[in-house]
């Protein structure tokens, strides 16, 4: 009996003979419909209030409608092929900004609250994986596609979804991409849902509340922010252009060791995405500039700049995503993905409750860490600045969650996923 897969594939030998033309998209037109799929997603959430409600990236929102477009058109007007190199560089660019977002310092101020929570999240991650695997068997698909609807997409996220979906394409998984990417995307959506809820159940249940009211901008710290006579004067605007080339020439380095260092570990027999070696040399780099100060890293330009690449990324990604090759695993996906939600939940109002603390700020940090397992770092923001808003605040919670789930399990998440798919 043919593999789901091998049906698919059988489908599309087919409709070949129907003869329908190719349009092929050049780098900077994919750059230009890129740029275009940001200002679509951000005016989608602003006439469609529940996108936003549900912590819908605009990203997502506007890539979504060239995936959905791509696939009305598949073999029936005309197929679109793309120019893959900028996605490709944008999704090194992002990983990167993760990397140089890893100090040593926000560490040491989390303390064993960030250790904690990112054991928890390892934790998460491997049984998410083995759930997923286990189902895959018992199902009768490919093993790996419960590691990609698994930890690949949800611990990680889009961009680690489609980073990850082409090497597991090289091993043999057909349509690994497009399983990645939706399964993450199922995840945000969900996460937005669910997030808030659990934290809001457990801060009910167990008659917990905040000290206070919250202080006013307690996220928008610099923690390049030099002390000063007058803390709230900016930079100088001459100085601005000088801190956004230093960035830009630090990330271009560690891409590009990054990349040697990354082909290396291939020539040791592992497949792992092409990030990891730029990952792993940023985080020095940041680390020994802020011991050194020798390029003056600002935090404020790399966050600046892994959002642009991030939302650029996603929506390059979604416009290649090929949905039509899901048409034929969707039992397989729901039932996979629906028990990862339980996994979740689950998790949310034991583990990271009791392990954190079985505490207000817990409860708050159960509602992010449900965020970044489910979904990605900004799910888990949203979710508990919905709760400090009712509940008081917990500044606690804004420390760890977002050192934990936007850069550290991504460290961890790497290592066991190329574990698990490569010595399954």
């Amino acid at each position: 009996m043919n593999s789901p897969l091998e049906t698919y594939y059988t489908a599309k030998c087919a409709a070949e003979f129907l003869m329908i033309p190719t349009l092929k998209l050049s780098a900077v037109q994919v750059l230009g419909l890129a740029c275009l799929g940001v200002l679509m997603g951000g005016w989608l959430k602003r006439k469609l209030p529940l996108l936003d409600r549900l912590n819908i990236p605009v990203s997502i929102a506007g890539g979504m409608v060239f995936a959905l477009v791509a696939w009305l058109l598949r073999d029936r007007y005309v197929n679109l092929e793309a120019d893959l190199v900028l996605r490709d560089m944008l999704m090194v660019a992002f990983m990167t900004t993760i990397g140089l977002s890893a100090r040593l310092k926000l560490l040491r101020e989390g303390g064993w609250q960030v250790v904690r929570l990112l054991g928890i999240g390892t934790i998460g991650a491997v049984l998410q994986n083995l759930l997923g695997m286990g189902l895959a068997k018992a199902l009768s698909v490919d093993p790996r596609l419960g590691i990609l609807a698994g930890s690949v997409a949800l611990t990680g996220g889009p961009a680690t979804a489609i980073a990850w979906g082409g090497t597991f394409e090289k091993m043999g998984l057909v349509g690994a991409a497009a399983v990645g990417m939706a399964s993450a995307t199922f995840g945000i959506a969900v996460a937005g849902l669910i997030g808030g809820y659990i934290g809001g159940w457990l801060i009910r249940r167990h008659h917990l509340s905040g000290a206070g009211p919250r202080p006013a901008n307690s996220l928008k710290r610099d923690p390049d922010a030099v002390p000063s006579p007058d803390p709230g004067r900016r930079p100088a605007p001459q100085q601005q252009p000088q801190k956004l080339l230093a960035t830009v020439i630090v990330m271009g380095i560690a891409m590009g060791v990054g990349n040697l260092l990354s082909l290396e570990v291939e020539h040791l027999g592992f497949l792992l995405p092409s990030y990891i070696g730029a990952m792993i040399v940023a985080a020095v780099i940041r680390n020994l500039d802020d011991r050194l100060g020798f390029a003056r890293i600002s935090q404020t330009e790399v966050d600046s700049l892994g959002k642009i690449a991030l939302y650029l990324f996603i929506v390059m990604a979604l416009l290649t995503l090929r949905l039509w090759e899901l048409a034929h695993l969707a039992l397989p996906l729901v039932v996979i993905l629906t028990a990862q939600v339980a996994l979740c939940w689950l998790m949310c109002v034991t583990m990271s409750y009791w392990v954190m603390g079985r505490n207000y700020e817990s409860a708050v940090m159960a509602s992010g860490f449900c965020g970044f397992m489910l979904g990605i770092t900004a799910n888990a923001i949203a979710c508990m600045e919905e709760l400090v808003e009712k509940f008081g605040p917990a500044p606690q919670a804004f420390l760890v969650v977002p050192v934990v789930g936007a850069f550290l399990i991504d460290f961890t998440n790497s290592m066991i996923i190329t574990a698990m798919a490569n010595f399954r």
